[in-house]
């Protein structure tokens, strides 16, 4: 299905060579799928020859690449000649590409994503095909258009980067009033770790106290219980004289006694 041209470049034969290549060999999965009864292997073998065909347009726009590089160093009947031999291989893929889409169609049309790839997109880029036919007009329409998608993606990309950076000034306000109220915690902690100090020390020194008071309660205590022995020995045997008499709490003397007394002084006086 190749067709004679121009004399091409080495470059340009080479990928022309490589899509004669791919096009025998779909020509050739297409007369084989025609003998071929079973839906899976139909699909699967669609899948083969819809990536042979993805190939062919990815040589197809490195065609049209080197025709525009080279467009400059060639004379107008050459790029007339290169373009319309670019046309002749776009035309002989489009041919693939319909038939593709005919089996696709009677292997059912839930397969179409699953042969696309799942990107539903042509296999044949339209700007390919119709940008060296275009008018000077068109071309400046062209890009326009794009131009006009670019500013609009600018602009987009300008309104994400402002509320990136207001979330941004958000986010450092937010950060530096939970760094003062961590601060300020700090601050508290060790306000009341002090406190806790402060009181474990008044504890010690009122545990302190309390110790030596109870120790002199505790003598105290002893003393008045002896005294209170020695009052109850006292009571109970007067006349041991192994016990001291304790001053204030002797027994009186006895009557006798007094008698006696005044009798010897009444005959000292005689």
């Amino acid at each position: 299905m190749a067709s004679s041209g121009p004399e091409l470049s080495p470059t340009l034969a080479n990928l022309d060579g490589q899509l004669q290549d791919l096009f025998r060999a779909l020509s050739t999965g297409f007369q084989k799928l025609d003998k071929v009864k079973d839906a899976n292997r139909q699909s699967k073998q669609l899948e083969e020859l819809t990536a042979k065909m993805r190939e062919a347009k990815r040589l197809i726009k490195d065609f049209d690449r080197e025709v525009k590089e080279d467009e400059a160093r060639n004379s107008p009947e050459v790029n007339k000649q290169l373009n319309e031999k670019k046309q002749s291989l776009i035309k002989e893929l489009n041919s693939y590409v319909a038939l593709r889409k005919t089996y696709t169609s009677a292997l059912g049309g839930g397969r179409n994503e699953l042969l696309d790839g799942g990107k539903g997109e042509p296999l044949v880029d339209e700007n390919v095909k119709l940008a060296s036919t275009m008018t000077n007009q068109q071309l400046i329409d062209a890009g326009r258009k794009q131009m006009d998608e670019t500013d609009q993606t600018i602009e987009r990309s300008k309104k994400v980067v402002q509320d990136t950076i207001s979330i941004g000034e958000q986010t450092a306000v937010t950060l530096k009033a939970q760094t003062e109220q961590m601060g300020r915690i700090v601050n508290d902690l060790d306000t009341i770790q002090f406190s806790i100090k402060k009181a474990s020390q008044l504890v010690k020194e009122i545990g302190r106290q309390l110790a030596t008071d109870k120790c002199i309660l505790f003598f105290l205590f002893l003393i008045v219980c002896g005294v209170i022995a020695i009052i109850i020995v006292k009571v109970v045997n007067p006349k041991n004289k192994n016990i001291v008499d304790i001053p204030g709490l002797a027994p009186p003397a006895t009557s006798s006694t007094n008698s006696r007394r005044l009798l010897l002084s009444f005959l000292e006086l005689e």
